[in-house]
């Protein structure tokens, strides 16, 4: 598909878009994770949304811009809202509560379920659900 017919089905039906243009990722949403990289280093947050089109996450209380919402019979008076502004995959990390640090994420296969499992000198191979 050319990128034009990609945009108007990103429109009209955005999940079957997702399933299109999906990547693989070892996160999942309510997943515990730390920013790596950029102006919010170090912060920590739940995965709230995962954007595999455009490689992007929203963070609970990470990247937040302040939103000007107009007047509506919801929301009769409008101003200004802050809401959480998504960032790039590769800026977080999955965190290991037990080693407090990031950590990366691997499989085994045990009794033919797979698990995911913390990897690394950090994350000492221990499951992670």
């Amino acid at each position: 598909m050319d990128r034009r017919r990609l945009q108007k089905l990103a429109r009209e039906n955005p999940k079957l878009y997702n399933k299109l243009k999906h990547k693989k990722t070892k996160l999942k949403v309510n997943d515990e994770v730390i920013v790596i990289t950029g102006k919010h280093k170090g912060k920590r947050g739940k995965i709230l949304y995962i954007d595999r089109l455009r490689d992007r996450v929203i963070v609970q209380g990470v990247n937040k811009i302040k939103k000007y919402v107009r007047p509506t019979q919801e929301n009769p008076q409008g101003g200004i809202i802050e809401v959480e502004a998504p960032i790039h995959i590769s800026n977080v990390m999955f965190y290991d509560p037990k080693s407090k640090s990031g950590v990366r994420i691997g499989y085994k296969f045990e009794d033919d379920k797979k698990i995911r499992i913390a990897r690394g000198k950090k994350g000492g191979n221990r499951e992670i659900d």
